[in-house]
């Protein structure tokens, strides 16, 4: 308990940085925000332990929210009364023009969930969308709570918002200001539905707010409609058993119906994501960061159980450096590209995603990657980036173990041969105790010999690779080579870092994806450029972040689960 004291402690200064407002950009962005927000919800104090029941807390709250919401967000537990602390909660309900300090805190149980309920309140094309809020918080002090809906009301009255209502709903009341017309007019942007901020108490025990008595409405209807609630999904109720640890912030997506209101349609047909239809996502904390575990359910409905191929890390892993950037290790990538391709399948914007990458990669060299490549390497293997100032063509390794060595060897040869046919010259090269097979081009260079210029012809590597053991290590540079056979004293399998970095994750698993960030970031932004907005929504978690590594363990009862783990640097920088 003391250790994770300490680990709460560490990460307290990242409040103070953070000005993130919640809004959906993309899933990812989502998924940081949460965690941005999990995770500062009980590191802000070093009073703050970790939960302890033996059964997670699951969100009272779900029972308000439609099962076809784009978006749910609950953040569980007790709560420190900190200035960085409402700094977010405020960011939380700013949609509802809603301040926390003055409005909520006095109140507030240990529950808050916000939820987007619709992607248009009025379904009218003819004016601009309004997406439904829907934030529903837990107390156990009603009477405190309504006497501060009185004061929130009041205030509004006195500033001359509208008229008071109160709307008599299936045996619960809805409170809101009717906008005066002359305010509509003036306030509300050209064909924009007025926002009416509506609230409840139900059964002394919840508070409801809503941007529209509507929205409070459908919820008062989803309590009494059984069927209607997120509670009572067949889909939320299968993926909750699959996110048992002990969670302090816990999300549900709809990811057809989060893409269409991030690209502003109307919601995509359900065989658009025919192999992601619902991920759901919870946190919880470790001693040095944060864990997500999410668990992902397709559109068909399945009982298939699929146990995870490894029980420890690849021996593939000795031949890549510790100090790497960037890791991906596993085995049978023959399957894995066989199995990533077909659940692509019709989901343009990752399917254009995976198509750029491979193109990008096989420009290079001229090759067909899944067949020159993927197609021979049925047991392990593992990638790493270097560390480098080139962000355009860092040094890599890549190592695979030859399982049918008589295919492989084969495949190899026909990588010579193609490398020669594209006017490259594959040569051996003695290299410490063993021959490396060395493709190069000659170029044209001049050099300087006092005299003036004279024309020279360069020998510039373009590949390299080699056999040690079972296994064939490819590299770009005979510096990364050099790096691949030093052996297991410099091996990411030995490295420190890397052994925290995935001790939390599942013992039986699929392989690693693991990213030094330090050592990374620069090429992943200009690799991708969107991570830069990523990056500044949820800068406190990218400042402090040391490595973050993900695991895939496997499909359980039809729900494909995995694990990832921001890991953050220790102590106060």
């Amino acid at each position: 308990m003391i250790s994770y004291l300490i680990a709460l402690k560490r990460h307290r200064k990242l409040f103070m940085k953070l000005r993130s407002f919640f809004y959906p950009f993309t899933v990812v962005v989502s998924v940081l925000l949460i965690a941005l927000g999990s995770f500062f919800w009980f590191t802000s104090s070093a009073e703050a332990s970790l939960p302890q029941e033996n059964t997670p807390k699951n969100p009272s709250t779900a029972i308000f929210v439609s099962k076809q919401t784009p978006l749910m967000v609950s953040l569980l537990g007790e709560r420190e009364n900190l200035e960085e602390l409402r700094q977010l909660q405020d960011s939380l309900v700013a949609p509802l023009d809603l301040n926390y300090r003055q409005d909520i805190q006095s109140w507030v149980g240990d529950e808050m969930t916000m939820a987007v309920t619709s992607l248009d309140l009025d379904r009218n094309p003819e004016n601009a969308t309004q997406p439904g809020y829907l934030l529903a918080l837990t107390t156990d002090n009603p009477e405190k709570a309504k006497a501060a809906l009185q004061v929130l009301y009041s205030s509004k009255a006195i500033a001359g918002q509208g008229d008071l209502v109160f709307e008599p709903y299936q045996g619960v009341t809805l409170l809101y200001k009717r906008p005066l017309p002359e305010l509509v007019n003036d306030d509300t942007k050209p064909n924009q539905p007025p926002k009416i901020i509506t609230s409840a108490v139900v059964a002394n025990r919840f508070v409801l707010f809503a941007n529209h008595p509507k929205v409070l409405r459908d919820a008062i209807n989803n309590v009494q409609a059984a069927d209607l609630n997120l509670a009572n999904s067949p889909e939320y109720q299968k993926i909750l058993p699959a996110l048992v640890e002990n969670r302090i912030g816990l999300s549900f997506i709809n990811v057809p119906a989060l893409a269409a209101w991030i690209s502003a349609k109307s919601i995509l047909p359900r065989d658009s994501f025919p192999t992601s239809q619902t991920l759901g996502i919870a946190f919880s904390l470790d001693n040095q960061g944060l864990l997500a575990h999410t668990a992902i359910l397709g559109a068909e409905a399945s009982e298939e159980t699929i146990v995870p191929l490894l029980s420890k890390p690849v021996d593939a892993l000795q031949y890549i450096p510790g100090e790497s950037a960037l890791a991906i290790a596993g085995s049978d990538l023959n399957q894995l590209w066989h199995s990533l391709s077909t659940e692509v399948g019709n989901e343009d914007i990752l399917k254009s995603l995976l198509d750029r990458s491979i193109a990008r990669l096989e420009s290079g060299w001229e090759i067909k990657l899944p067949e020159n490549i993927f197609s021979w390497v049925q047991g392990e293997y593992a990638l790493s980036l270097l560390p480098s100032s080139d962000l355009v063509n860092p040094d890599w390794i890549f190592v695979a173990e030859k399982l049918d060595s008589a295919n492989a060897e084969g495949a190899i040869a026909n990588l010579d041969e193609l490398a020669e046919k594209q006017g490259l010259s594959a040569g051996i090269l003695p290299f410490r105790d063993r021959n490396l097979t060395v493709w190069t081009k000659l170029v044209p260079s001049t050099v300087e010999d006092g005299k003036g210029s004279l024309l020279n012809l360069e020998a510039k590597v373009q590949g390299i690779h080699t056999s040690i053991g079972n296994y064939e290590i490819f590299t770009n540079s005979i510096e990364a080579m050099d790096e691949a056979l030093k052996g297991m004293d410099n091996s990411l399998l030995n490295d420190e870092t890397f052994q925290d970095a995935r001790a939390p994750l599942p013992f039986n698993n699929n392989g690693y994806f693991y990213i030094d960030w330090s050592n990374s970031k620069a090429f992943i932004d200009r690799q991708l450029p969107l991570m830069r907005i990523v990056e500044l929504i949820a800068q406190p978690l990218f400042d402090d972040l040391r490595t973050l590594t993900v695991s895939n363990y496997g499909i359980d009862n039809g729900v494909q689960r995995s694990k990832l783990f921001f890991q953050f640097f220790e102590g106060e920088n």
